[in-house]
């Protein structure tokens, strides 16, 4: 059953409007996520407490939590509402999630006011963050790729990843402008609140804007199909629904597993933890490191649009066997180039970055790609995520764990490894380029 059959014809016009909707609500979200990382330091003093044994264990099962459980856990419980209920449901409860989150962090008092309370709601907080957040990468990489038009859903499709790089951008640059306008007493005892405050204010203007959004036609279509299933079992003459090929759906989780865990790799390594080795390793000033990683990553930005339509001219594969090779065979040079100067990490950061840029502009398409309605984003939800915490999530702390133990070219032979599975995931999915997603 198409679109039209199902009565959810949509202009191109409507199509952009909504795809911009849910853009601003995603760079939203990681920007609150994001603005949380940046800075850790003063709200870690202002919540936390290492004399106070509750606080400390609060703080220990807060970075686990979100981390690693949370954000699979939401992939999977919203996808699987998504697929029932509509992308535009869970994408305005999500972002109502993280906004109400982002105020709560922004208001609430601290430790010296209330004491471990302080800690045990903030874990809160971020456990609700960590859940939704989940739910909106997921869901957004459905709806992306379902809402545009199919030989353009590669440039359309690298709109999830501009969101992933722009929040950053945007949570390191106002993070900036908060410690370089304030003194470093104000930002410790209040203007670290600053970023929140902003985050929920601004993130009512993106849940007006996803108020307006359409629901995917290819979403429409499937759930009009399965309607139309259900009644035939009443008597109606109508066209039966295909049945789910679980074992398709399998393979595809275990391959999208595979092939997201060079990308998500590469991308925490040169997006998190090369700064880090710049400035412990490599004597960098903190903040020529800082100002290093967000001019590389604003790079990457502006590059993404132009891989995901070189993937819709020549197909997904070579573009993400290109990311594989490129990244395998660069990886070291880069790593050994980053000295205490500040240009060397940014140089180093802006060519790896521009390589992740390559498989990270087509993951909302591939994933979609790969996976039939019925299940998509709960699909997605479970193999990115799972991929994500695994691979992406430990990359930094894998990285500094080789380097204290003197086994450097361990930390780089671990993406180079990741990034070899990549390719061979890769060369086991079928070209999908131009795919009719309302196929199940």
């Amino acid at each position: 059953m198409t679109a039209q059959m199902a009565g959810t014809t949509v202009s191109l016009r409507e199509k952009r409007k909504s795809v911009a909707a849910s853009t601003v609500g995603n760079i939203l979200e990681w920007y609150e996520w994001s603005a949380y990382a940046v800075f850790t330091p003063f709200i870690a003093a202002a919540m936390f407490n290492s004399e106070d044994s509750v606080s400390a264990v609060l703080a220990t099962l807060g970075v686990f939590a979100v981390g690693f459980l949370m954000r699979p856990l939401g992939g999977i419980v919203f996808g699987r509402i998504a697929d029932r209920k509509g992308r535009k449901f869970v994408l305005i409860t999500t972002m109502l999630i993280m906004a109400a989150g982002s105020l709560i962090i922004a208001v609430m008092p601290g430790y010296a006011q209330i004491g471990a309370a302080a800690s045990f709601v903030l874990l809160l907080v971020r456990v609700a963050q960590g859940f939704a957040h989940g739910g909106e990468s997921a869901t957004a990489n459905s709806y992306i790729a379902e809402i545009a038009p199919a030989h353009r859903r590669g440039r359309w499709g690298s709109i999830v990843f501009i969101a992933i790089f722009g929040g950053s951008v945007l949570a390191y640059t106002v993070g900036g402008a908060v410690t370089n306008l304030f003194t470093e007493a104000a930002v410790s005892e209040w203007a670290w609140r600053i970023p929140f405050a902003l985050g929920a204010l601004l993130a009512l203007v993106a849940l007006y804007m996803r108020r307006g959004m359409i629901e995917s036609d290819v979403f429409a279509a499937a759930d009009a199909g399965e309607a139309g299933a259900g009644e035939g079992a009443a008597g109606h003459s109508v066209t039966e629904a295909a049945p789910l090929d679980r074992g398709r759906v399998t393979r595809a989780i275990i391959l999208v597993v595979l092939m997201t865990s060079g990308i998500t790799a590469a991308h925490y390594t040169w997006s998190s933890y090369a700064s880090t080795l710049a400035i412990t390793e490599r004597g960098m000033d903190p903040q020529a490191a800082y100002w290093a990683t967000v001019g590389a990553q604003a790079i990457a930005l502006v590059s993404l649009p132009f891989w995901g339509s070189l993937s819709d001219r020549i197909g997904r594969r070579p573009v993400l066997i290109g990311f594989g090779v490129l990244m395998a065979v660069l990886q070291y040079p880069l790593m050994g180039m980053i000295t205490s100067a500040g240009w060397t990490l940014f140089a180093a950061s802006a060519i790896a970055l521009l390589i992740v840029s390559m498989a990270g502009a087509l993951l909302s398409a591939v994933l979609s790609e790969a996976f039939p309605t019925k299940v998509r984003t709960q699909g997605i939800g479970f193999a990115y995520s799972v991929s994500v915490a695994v691979f992406g999530g430990t990359a930094p702390y894998l990285n500094g764990l080789f380097n204290s133990l003197d086994l450097r070219w361990l930390s780089s032979g671990w993406v180079i490894l990741l990034c070899l599975a990549t390719i061979i995931a890769v060369a086991l999915l079928p070209e999908t380029k131009g795919k009719d997603l309302g196929e199940v």
